[in-house]
């Protein structure tokens, strides 16, 4: 019951049992807060439902008719039970789950079902959800920013430059490499938030344009760089676009999977074993003109530390974007 208050979970308790009763177990188990009848479910109350967290002398349909209440007040409710009368409150909430020695009716109508005895599976699973919701959260980051970027770019180019920046064959080659380490995040290490996570889609957006924008601004500096100072013919330009648009692939993966800087904690190895072979792989194709117009070697090896510089001073604005809108 700790656990799941310091993870910003109310626990109620809802039970058959004379109200003296329900009070003392509450007390003895850590659950705080009013207690009440249920009969103020019957009566259809919600305020009461909302701002009470131990039920007593309840009858079986009261339990469903909780949910219902707290449902009807803005709550995403999870609920726990065991017997066949707890099956439909298990199938009203968004998360029912059935303990280890449930009836069958309880399990079939769970969501989740715990296999040790005990309480101490919910827990594990919140914070596992929550470990699925930041990798769902880097995955969702990452696509919105690349579409952007690379939308942009691939337009301001043509408009631009009066040339096709990249050639559509090594566009295909992109969706390839990128989402190698796309899929990797699957795999990543993350930690999970101390408290209840919503999808905010306007605040992904607020978030993802404006490094979206960074990583714009650079791809352009090299697309002009390669076109003006370094006199590069058209077709190496195209290369070098290519292998702009990998290595800031990969980078930005790397910036959004953290909310804090992306050093602070490892990636999963799947993840930093994809990126390597990505990077390798896209060089040497680059450098021995496979699928595209052979550069010097000296292209990507510059290209890749000037993506490091560019991860660097981005993530640091990556964290200002992120307090600055609420974090994501």
């Amino acid at each position: 019951v700790h656990s799941l208050n310091d993870l910003g979970v109310r626990v109620l308790m809802i039970t058959g049992d004379a109200l003296p009763t329900a009070q003392t177990v509450a007390t003895q188990t850590g659950i705080t807060g009013a207690a009440t009848s249920a009969d103020v479910l019957r009566d259809g109350n919600l305020q009461a439902a909302a701002s009470s967290n131990v039920f007593a002398a309840a009858y079986p349909e009261d339990k469903f008719r909780l949910v219902k209440a707290l449902q009807a007040t803005g709550h995403v409710t999870g609920m726990t039970g065991d017997g066949v009368n707890d099956a439909p409150a298990l199938r009203q909430a968004e998360v029912g789950v059935a303990v280890a020695n449930a009836t069958d009716v309880a399990r079939a109508a769970a969501s989740i079902v715990l296999t040790d005895s005990g309480l101490s599976g919910i827990v594990a699973a919140v914070e596992s959800s929550r470990r699925i919701y930041q990798r769902m959260l880097t995955y969702t980051l990452n696509k919105i920013i690349k579409t952007l970027e690379i939308a942009f770019f691939l337009s301001i180019g043509v408009l631009t430059a009066r040339i096709l920046v990249t050639t559509p064959v090594l566009i295909v080659l992109l969706l390839f490499t990128n989402d190698f380490v796309t899929m990797s995040i699957a795999t990543d290490n993350v930690s999970f938030s101390r408290k209840p996570d919503r999808w905010r889609i306007r605040l992904l957006i607020l978030t993802a344009a404006p490094l979206a924008g960074l990583e714009l601004l650079f791809s352009l500096a090299v697309l002009f760089i390669a076109m003006g100072p370094a006199r590069l013919p058209i077709a190496q330009v195209q290369t070098t676009v290519f292998l702009t648009l990998v290595f800031t692939g990969q980078a930005t993966v790397y910036m959004v999977r953290e909310r804090g800087h992306f050093w602070k904690s490892r990636p999963s190895p799947w993840m930093l074993w994809s990126s390597t072979a990505d990077i390798a792989a896209v060089s040497l194709l680059a450098v021995f003109g496979i699928l595209m117009t052979p550069v010097p070697a000296l292209i990507p090896a510059v290209l890749l530390l000037a993506t490091a510089i560019y991860l660097v001073l981005a993530d640091f604005a990556k964290i200002r974007i992120f307090r600055r809108v609420g974090g994501a």
